[in-house]
């Protein structure tokens, strides 16, 4: 409870500084970015509370509002929006809503019933926290609409819990600290699945997720330590921040098609963490995605991949070989850190910043294949290869270019470099990105006007010579 409390404080005092964007019949909003819909929020300003002391009784909010002549639909009810409105009594929330963020109910100790719409897909944490309403509900699974809103009570150990048909989306914190609870059944109407819906479910050995969700969010399934395999659906669209964090018993991961991003610390210190499989639509790993998988032995960086972020596969010790492929553009401080197990790396010639530390302490290195024209088209921080064994390490580069690497920075530090690579030319691929598109049209006509100079078999596009 202190804990809990804290973070409401914390929440507070941030929240003091945040601003409504208008105020129709005393309820306040903020544009939402679609520029046609609306939030309900809260004054902001700290002044009297968060602008609601006045509220008493039963308060219906409306589907759409009128503001400077245009109209917005209301699709969302936003964090901590309500909270500690001791006078409510009841509120009747809107078909349009969709959403409805954390603590926006939170304290409200007067509040004994809701309407909540089918339209509801998403619930936040902690939203009807310390109300009669929640507190009134007998133990187990709560519902709120089509949501599954929080589990109730101790999960006692070896229980299976399903999920009810038709359900739309787990709440966030549904079922944090649930450690008993051994499996879990969603059914495929889910959409949602909340921030730290699973947190903490130590017990937790299988999940399957349906492919009907869209959404998974942060630190939903951290610490579920007992978790061995997970296959993320095609529809999500993207890798939240420490989803999988601490999932120790994680063997193997499969990222569907659908994802573009890769969260932060998505899958931080998955010691048990094997394999995985990245969907061909990932543009970016971020920081500290994969760091302290030590049991890594191999992973499939796809060609959309255009940045590896800091630290992302730090410590990775099992690691043994990785081809960065030719979409990549920079690779972050210390990314590959401490992989002492990596004994070959392939670096691209589309990259042009290569961060501090990216390869410091991979003692095992014997071959590095470097496709990089010229070193100096490539910013590199300090010690970048730190540790490296330069003696022994042999250093490919392309054929015709062993001098340039010779006399460059931190490059010429390899004892053994060997220009054996021969270079791959892409008709049409102007500028060297390694693909062929429109961005070359550019490089052709700035290539015909002198501007910059390349081997003319790049511009060979029907290959007639």
């Amino acid at each position: 409870m202190k804990k809990f409390l804290s973070s409401i404080l914390l929440l507070l005092i941030t929240l003091s500084v945040s601003a409504y964007d208008f105020m129709v019949d005393e309820l306040f909003y903020n544009y939402n970015s679609d520029g046609s819909s609306a939030t309900v929020t809260y004054k902001g300003d700290g002044s009297t509370g968060y602008g609601y002391s006045s509220l008493s009784g039963a308060l219906n909010i409306p589907s759409s509002v009128t503001y400077n002549g245009a109209t917005y639909s209301v699709t969302s009810i936003g964090e901590c929006a309500f909270l500690y409105c001791s006078g409510l009594t009841s509120v009747t929330i809107p078909n349009t809503v969709t959403h409805i963020d954390e603590y926006a109910f939170t304290g409200c100790s007067g509040l004994t019933s809701f309407t909540i719409p089918n339209s509801v897909s998403s619930i936040g944490r902690y939203t009807f926290e310390g109300t009669p309403w929640y507190n009134n509900q007998p133990d187990g699974l709560v519902y709120a609409g089509l949501v599954a809103y929080k589990y109730k009570g101790t999960v006692p150990d070896g229980t299976s819990i399903s999920i009810r048909e038709g359900t739309k989306g787990i709440a966030g914190s549904c079922f944090s600290g649930c450690s008993g609870m051994t499996s879990i059944t969603i059914p495929n109407s889910v959409t949602t699945i909340g921030n730290y819906a699973f947190f903490f479910c130590s017990g937790l050995t299988s999940v399957t997720i349906p492919y009907s969700v869209t959404f998974i969010g942060n630190y939903a399934f951290s610490y579920c330590s007992g978790l061995t395999s997970v296959t993320i659906p095609d529809l999500v669209t993207s890798i939240s921040n420490y989803v999988f964090s601490y999932c120790s018993s994680l063997t193997s991961v499969t990222i569907g098609n659908s994802a573009t991003s890769i969260g932060e610390y998505a899958f931080y210190q998955c010691s048990g963490l094997i394999s995985v499989i990245i969907g061909n639509s990932v543009t970016s790993i971020g920081e500290y995605a994969f760091f302290g998988c030590s049991d890594l032995t191999s992973v499939a960086i796809p060609n959309s991949v255009a940045s590896i972020g800091s630290y992302a596969f730090y410590s990775c010790s099992s690691l043994t070989s990785v081809t960065i492929p030719n979409s990549v553009t920079s690779i972050g401080e210390g990314a590959f850190e401490y992989c002492s197990g990596l004994t070959s790396v392939t670096i691209p010639n589309t990259v042009t910043s290569i961060d501090y530390y990216a390869f410091l302490g991979c003692s095992g290195l014997t071959d590095i294949y470097c496709m990089i024209q010229t070193p100096n088209q490539v910013t590199l921080g300090d010690d970048v290869f730190y540790n490296v064994p330069k003696q022994s390490c042999v250093l490919h580069v392309p054929t015709g270019t062993i001098g340039l690497f010779k006399s460059a920075d931190q490059w010429k530090d390899f004892l053994n470099i060997i220009d054996d690579i021969e270079p791959t030319i892409t008709p049409g691929d102007v500028n060297g990105d390694g693909k062929v598109n429109v961005s070359d049209v550019t490089a052709l006509v700035n290539m015909i006007l002198g501007v910059i100079l390349k081997d003319e078999t790049t511009a060979d596009v029907n290959s007639d010579g």
